[in-house]
């Protein structure tokens, strides 16, 4: 069944009076297009953003909700629309005739017949999250963790209230609520650009209000430790030599953030005050070339995450994303494995064990592709490098003698230099061992 399309409905916005149109989703079919699903729980679906002024509102519009697999149909019918008992019958009865419609001829159909029908959203996100084994609990520390990103993105034009609502929520902003802003940033749908850009202001706000640690959360530890590890991880980007400078930068990465930045930007104000000019000018030179480092990095690792979550979204969109994600080929590649091990934290960490479930699933069929499409030779390579010992490498090096021929030598010098450049000196070291015992073997 092709994806169901939302319904135009043309808006005004009540804040600066410009008309624009806005698709309405009033059906949520889980196995059809469990995208709809995660915009749902996250407050993203049917919301209008004024392309003009920003301003966002939530559209009052009856929903059916329906996931065959947990033989749920939910009904939601806002108070506003004043829809007679008549409306609403009619509009029950063509949506579950639809789904029975479209259902498998072996698929249940009773509870169909039986809709649960709710007077509230929060109500019917409710049953929704307690289908998936959310507990009351998981569910009201959420809806907290909502209110408080609703909070922050509203006070994000007066920074007085904004600086306020951090400081009295510190103890909230914790790993959870900044997997849960996550969340709902990727879960924006692609005709709501306007409010994913909110999110991603407000993500960026709180990354330079707070200073983030290395797994990208407010740092709450050891003042005095912290700093003595600020000043180490200075000192050793200081004395880098500039050919090294980009290796270090690279092993160094999680750590330097905006706080890093703020203190090297300190001792060049410090060396500037004692009139140590020349230093300054150092330090100065060199904050610019780690700056563009970073940026470089960044961007390539940004391109290559957005081109994986592409690909990611595609599969989510299909009804057997299994059969698609082997259907890909070259698209099932390391891109690909990092958007998935990124969305499947966010999930877990939302409490959304049944997505949680599903990339996982994904994962490690997109593992298994990558695996089936190794050369004999590169599954070889793999084994060599999964043994425990140099021992146990060298066993298996004379047990596969036939493998080992001068292009498999020269693949493992490669492989070799590519590590030792990505700053990896073990796996380089190794790799080189295995290619001297391996090409001593053709002789």
């Amino acid at each position: 069944m092709p994806p169901i399309a939302p319904q135009p409905v043309q808006l005004t916005c009540p804040n600066c009076g410009t008309a624009f149109r806005i698709g309405v989703y009033t059906l949520v079919d889980v196995g059809e297009q469990p995208e709809l699903k995660q915009a749902l729980l996250s407050g993203q679906l049917n919301v209008a953003v004024c392309p003009n002024c920003g301003t966002p509102s939530m559209l009052g519009a009856p929903l059916i909700y329906h996931d065959l697999a947990k033989q749920l149909c939910l009904v939601y019918f806002p108070q506003e629309l004043n829809a007679r008992p008549e409306e609403q019958e009619r509009f029950i009865g063509d949506a579950t005739s639809f789904l029975l419609r479209s259902l498998p001829p072996e698929a249940p159909r009773a509870y169909l017949l039986s809709p649960r029908r709710f007077l509230t959203m929060p109500s019917l996100l409710d049953a929704v999250l307690e289908g998936d084994g959310v507990t009351r609990e998981m569910i009201e520390a959420q809806r907290q963790r909502i209110d408080l990103i609703s909070q922050l993105a509203e006070a994000l034009d007066d920074d007085d209230s904004f600086a306020k609502l951090v400081a009295e929520h510190r103890s909230a902003l914790n790993p959870e609520f900044f997997a849960t802003l996550s969340a709902f940033i990727q879960a924006t749908p692609p005709d709501q650009r306007d409010s994913q850009q909110v999110l991603l202001l407000l993500l960026s706000r709180l990354q330079e209000t707070l200073g983030m640690t290395e797994d990208g959360l407010p740092d709450g530890g050891d003042e005095e430790e912290e700093d003595a590890e600020m000043a180490e991880l200075i000192e050793r980007l200081h004395t880098a030599s500039d050919d090294e400078l980009e290796l270090v930068v690279a092993d160094l990465r999680p750590m330097i953030d905006y706080s890093f930045f703020e203190a090297w930007t300190d001792q060049i104000d410090a060396l500037e005050q004692v009139g140590d000019t020349a230093s300054a000018a150092a330090l100065t030179e060199r904050r610019t070339r780690i700056l563009q480092i970073v940026e470089d990095m960044d961007r390539e690792a940004q391109a290559m995450f957005e081109a994986g979550s592409a690909v990611l979204r595609d599969l989510l969109a299909t009804p057997d994303p299994i059969a698609a994600l082997r259907a890909e080929g070259t698209q099932v590649n390391e891109a690909l494995l990092l958007a998935l091990g990124a969305n499947m934290a966010a999930a877990q960490r939302a409490g959304n064990l049944e997505l949680a479930q599903q990339l996982d699933t994904l994962a490690e069929t997109a593992a298994q592709v990558m695996e089936e499409r190794l050369t004999p030779e590169q599954r070889f390579i793999g084994e060599l490098l999964a043994a425990e010992t140099p021992q146990d490498s060298t066993r298996l090096l004379r047990k596969n003698v036939a493998i080992i021929k001068p292009e498999f030598v020269k693949q493992l010098n490669e492989l070799s230099e590519q590590e030792e450049k990505r700053g990896n000196k073990p796996a380089s070291e190794r790799l080189r061992q295995m290619a001297r015992e391996a090409g001593a073997m053709l002789f």
